[in-house]
């Protein structure tokens, strides 16, 4: 079958490969010349050979685009005519609507909806989304992810997925790292609790590791709710409990692994990515690659050996 390789934004937020110092300076760059930044990543996919796109937090963000393009569709034809098409956007902003905040639901609903009118203008049909974060082990009161929380989020997540079925859009789950969607039973008991019509998954192949997890086995059982999937390579389960604030992405950041250097089986993940609704496309991601141009090829070399001979089922 014919594959699409694909990658987040996320791989070219590292300052260095702009020549700044900071996460902060590349920040205000890019909001103030969001043209380059574009620029910039586009030509970059090109020279890795890479044809998809995921957006993420900002810079590469939905705001960024329009402020470079002035419209999801200019951006679409934008893409097109390099061979580039979108795939996806992840909610990941700051100041998105929280699940966990009480009568909230019409607020995010709202929200997803705006992204997915852009997603369908821009041509992609995947909403990524992550469920709230658990909080630092022994902070008191304690909060625990039990099936009333998970109640809770599946009734968020019924209505989202509906909302943006509409703009012909599906919602995936993403299993973030110290999230509530991160072990093996949180999304068991999620999956469990959501309408397969309305709710589906995007497995991190790396985050389901650092949490102890065996990422095939995830993807095996759920193969039919798989509408995309990220392929990362983990170092080992993280083995302490980190402080669960703005800097638990950094603090996990020690524990990835360039795809092929961790401990993920990539031939059982891609015999069981080949069964899924999303084979088709193939999402590798690398969290602020110094050289992506570089880490995308190396990591597309080892998702396609991984993929010899799995066809879609």
């Amino acid at each position: 079958m014919t594959r699409r390789f694909a990658t987040d934004v996320i791989t070219f937020h590292h300052p260095e490969f702009w020549g700044l110092d900071s996460a902060a300076a590349l920040r205000a760059w890019a909001h103030d010349h969001p043209g380059a930044f574009w620029e910039r990543v586009m030509d970059s996919l090109l020279a890795s050979g890479v044809t998809g796109l995921e957006l993420t937090f900002a810079p590469g963000d939905i705001g960024s685009v329009l402020r470079a393009f002035g419209s999801a569709e200019a951006f679409r034809r934008e893409l097109a005519g390099r061979g580039l098409s979108l795939v996806s956007a992840f909610i990941a902003d700051s100041d998105a609507p929280d699940w966990r905040r009480a009568g909230n639901t019409a607020a995010i609903v709202a929200d997803a909806e705006r992204r997915a009118a852009f997603l369908a203008e821009a041509g992609a049909e995947l909403l990524v989304a992550g469920l709230p974060m658990r909080q630092t082990f022994g902070i008191r009161p304690p909060f625990f992810v039990d099936a009333a929380y998970m109640a809770r989020m599946a009734d968020i997540a019924h209505a989202v997925g509906e909302a943006v079925a509409h703009h012909g859009v599906r919602l995936a789950l993403h299993t973030e790292s110290n999230s509530t969607l991160w072990y093996e039973r949180d999304i068991d008991l999620f999956m469990a609790l959501t309408d397969p019509r309305y709710v589906w998954l995007c497995p991190d192949s790396c985050h389901i590791a650092l949490g102890g997890g065996d990422p095939v086995a995830v993807a095996r059982r759920h193969a039919r709710r798989i509408a995309l999937a990220h392929w990362k390579d983990a170092v080992k389960p993280i083995d302490v409990e980190l402080t669960v604030d703005e800097t638990v992405f950094a603090q996990q950041r020690p524990y990835m692994a360039e795809l092929g250097k961790g401990i993920v089986d990539w031939e059982g993940w891609a015999d069981a990515m080949s069964r899924t609704p999303g084979a088709g496309t193939v999402l590798v991601e690398l969290d602020e690659a110094v050289d992506p141009v570089g880490a995308l090829r190396a990591g597309t070399a080892v998702a396609r050996a991984a993929l010899t001979g799995f066809e879609a089922a």
